[in-house]
């Protein structure tokens, strides 16, 4: 049965169009699967798996996006009667074997690191706390907590875009495209974000950590990156994916690959193909600085904190996002 669903699904998104072949089940797949789990969360009031829920959508649908055209020449054979083609291997690009480009495999790695990372970081905070702040005024409300959940769904898929992208991009066109300045800056960017997201969760729960075991009386962070900025950990969040849309954004301009992706090469193509790259970044430093990150923070931290002239002088002496180098 579940066969029989896969090869209908497959069907169902086999578009003409390569970036449509891979987008539309990508993302389809996200929406599901955060369904899937907000069904009974909704019902049993508990956001408990809203992030790790999030982080393995991010997994599943960077894999799926990864493998989508294998598992459609497998569902072929399948229904020709002909023996399936095996799965090709992540190190095919790296051992000389058909299957990947290395451009695909790096980004979905960087994708899948993060995920694992941040995600399970995230559940092992909620599981110490017991809960969510952020959700003490929705899991009441069955309307605003699928809406959390739906908003879920809408971040995997934007951010997603510049990997789904290159994905769906036929690996011999990918192949044709030489080695780009925006390959390595890209990247570097990526792991420079990524460390610095690392570092600055790792100092804050050490922080905690401390304060719990009577190491220490401070009532807020300010030691470590949290000296010079604000909010490090979000700078890297919006780095390592200002990353991945830098190297995604350099190929996709391509003409070989878009040709590959079925366009022409014209402007209009290159064009689609930035937004495409660029909507990750975007969207992602919108929300933690305008929607769900600093302005809650800053709303509780200012309750608490607010009238002592300590915080205000760390809030007035150091920057917000980006930090001082002296």
């Amino acid at each position: 049965m579940a066969s029989g669903m896969l090869h209908k699904f497959l069907h169902l998104t086999n578009f003409r169009s390569p970036f449509l072949r891979t987008v539309v089940p990508s993302v389809a797949a996200a929406f599901a699967l955060q369904t899937a789990v907000a069904i009974p969360s909704i019902a049993a009031q508990t956001e408990r798996f809203y992030d790790i829920s999030g982080s393995a959508t991010f997994l599943t649908v960077t894999l799926l996006s990864l493998y989508l055209p294998s598992l459609r020449a497998r569902a072929a054979a399948s229904l020709a009667g002909a023996p399936k083609p095996p799965l090709p291997s992540l190190l095919g690009p790296f051992t000389a074997t058909a299957g990947f480009h290395w451009r695909q495999v790096a980004l979905s790695a960087a994708v899948v690191f993060w995920s694992v990372r941040l995600g399970t970081y995230l559940f092992r905070r909620v599981l110490h706390q017991g809960h969510d702040s952020r959700f003490d005024t929705l899991r009441g409300s069955p309307g605003k907590f699928a809406g959390a959940w739906f908003g879920q769904a809408t971040w995997v898929s934007l951010c997603l875009a510049p990997v789904l992208a290159v994905n769906a991009v036929p690996p011999a066109a990918l192949a044709a495209v030489p080695l780009r300045v925006t390959d390595v800056l890209g990247l570097a960017l990526f792991a420079g974000g990524f460390a610095l997201e690392i570092v600055a969760d790792w100092q804050k729960g050490e922080w905690l950590h401390r304060r719990k075991e009577k190491l220490h009386d401070e009532p807020f962070m300010t030691k470590g990156l949290w000296s010079r900025s604000q909010y490090p950990n979000y700078l890297g969040e919006c780095t390592l994916w200002t990353g991945i849309a830098t190297t995604a954004a350099g190929v996709l301009v391509a003409r070989p690959v878009q040709v590959g992706l079925g366009f022409s090469g014209g402007l209009l193509g290159k064009l689609l193909v930035l937004v495409v790259s660029f909507v990750s970044p975007a969207f992602i430093t919108s929300l933690l600085l305008k929607v769900s990150g600093v302005p809650l923070s800053e709303k509780k931290y200012d309750a608490k904190y607010g009238h002592r002239k300590d915080y205000q002088e760390w809030k007035r002496n150091t920057p917000k996002f980006f930090p001082k180098l002296y």
